[in-house]
């Protein structure tokens, strides 16, 4: 297989940005990002660093602002081109404190669209045909008290308050904790899927006990439900 002299420039500048992404990835982690922000700005950050192929303190404006460009010719999403520029402007002004005008990269302008919002009579239809216990209270959880992703999967069990119908969000968006109001169905729900599965330590856990349930599964589930509900 011939390999190109730029995939083994990359290759050979690998050792070099390591210590640059572990530095990155150590201060996103002490600042107590989520795990999908320090996944996908440390994996921004490596794509930038290989590519252009420099020490981060030989880096000008100038190399940021033609790499920003080849992400725009190369097809990549507005909501890409963003994740691009807010880790690399944490990466320069809080690891390396580099003042090179990060700020100033152009984001690409966001478009405007109205949000596709399910009917109750979908939202009812998704739960009905969703057979698996599990699935159907995750899925009444979500769309009942209007729950993120990772809220419901950060969820454990002392988070219900069954006596007060209330649900407990803790350090959802903003870091912030809320108070969510639970429906008395959703409760009888949850203590019905409490005595099938009897989780651990998360209020949905995976195969293996005591581990969270995956946000890739939980994808799965909905698309799954979607495709029976038509």
């Amino acid at each position: 297989m011939k390999i190109t002299n730029q995939i083994m420039q990359q290759y050979n500048s690998l050792p070099r940005v390591i210590p640059d992404i572990e530095k990155f990835r150590k201060y996103l982690i002490h600042r107590r990002y989520s795990e999908n922000t320090i996944r996908i700005y440390s994996e921004v950050v490596r794509h930038f660093l290989l590519c252009i192929n420099k020490a981060a303190k030989n880096i000008t404006r100038q190399d940021l602002i033609e790499y920003n460009h080849r992400l725009v010719k190369k097809g990549y999403s507005a909501s890409y081109q963003n994740q691009v520029a807010s880790g690399l402007k944490l990466f320069f002004s809080c690891v390396h404190n580099r003042n090179i005008e990060v700020s100033k990269i152009e984001r690409p302008r966001r478009s405007h669209k109205l949000p596709n919002v399910l009917s109750k009579e979908e939202v009812t239809r998704l739960i009905q045909v969703t057979r698996n216990l599990k699935h159907r209270t995750m899925l009444s959880l979500i769309y009942g008290c209007g729950l993120r992703r990772g809220e419901l999967l950060n969820l454990k069990p002392k988070d219900i308050e069954s006596r007060r119908g209330l649900l407990i969000v803790r350090q959802s968006k903003g870091r912030r904790d809320r108070v969510v109001p639970i429906s008395e169905n959703t409760i009888r729900m949850l203590r019905d899927y409490y005595k099938a599965y009897r989780p651990v330590k998360w209020l949905f856990e995976g195969q293996v006990r005591g581990e969270k349930y995956s946000g890739r599964s939980l994808q799965m589930v909905l698309k799954h439900s979607i495709k029976k509900a038509n």
